[in-house]
Parts: C-alpha cells; structure tokens; sequence
C-alpha cells in the first residue's frame, strides 16, 4: 500500500470546552497519511485514478472552519470519517495538532488512524 500524504493544514475553527473557546476560532493543524495504491494513477498519469489531496484539503477546510466541536477527539473522528467515505479511502492516519493549548507546550492533539473493514 502507499501513502499519500497533507501536512501543516491550517484552519481556523471553534474547538474546546472552556466559555472562552466558544467565543473565538483557533487553529488546528491536521497532518494526515491515506492509503492507496498509486499503480494504476503512475500508469495513466491521471488524477482521477488517484487521491485528490487538493480536493481532500478543500473538503476538510470546508467542513472543519463551519464546525463547532468541545472535542478535538470528536473533530478527529468526523474528519477520518469523511476521509474514509467520500475518498474511498481504505485507511487514514490524522494527527491533529491544537497548538498553543497548554500554556509552555508547543503542541497538543490527538493521533489517531481508522481503517475500512474488508466488507466495507
């Protein structure tokens, strides 16, 4: 299998649980790693036997910057889903970075990765 890869997305969104949070969009980072295999898209040299990484970015710049989540676990788990499902994805590794979180580390967030069941 390969890996097609995003890195350092940006977007700007309403993430936590504190009142201050609610009121004003922060910035998560997203990297993420989707698996594929890229035989046959080398052999045509066409996009659509591939990952759009731009039609995946977006996709989630969309759906993340119009969302409201108390969790970064929640966010994480809606931007795999949609990952897995719109892009026919058969795994996604995302880490999600809300960076400035803890006062003294430059980065907190979750990793997690989501895989289609062989059935479907």
């Amino acid at each position: 299998m390969d890996i097609i890869f995003l890195r350092g997305l940006e977007i700007e969104t309403i993430i936590g649980i504190y009142e201050w949070e609610r009121e004003i969009k922060q910035t998560v980072i997203l990297d993420l790693e989707m698996a594929t295999d890229i035989q046959k898209a080398a052999a045509s040299d066409d996009i659509e036997h591939t990952i759009n990484y731009k039609a995946v970015a977006k996709r989630l710049i969309h759906f993340v910057e119009n969302s409201d989540f108390f969790l970064v676990e929640t966010l994480a788990e809606k931007i795999t889903e949609i990952i897995l499902n719109e892009f026919s994805v058969p795994w996604v590794k995302l880490i999600l970075n809300k960076k400035g979180a803890i006062r003294g580390a430059s980065d907190v967030g979750i990793i997690i990765e989501r895989g289609k069941c062989p059935d479907g």
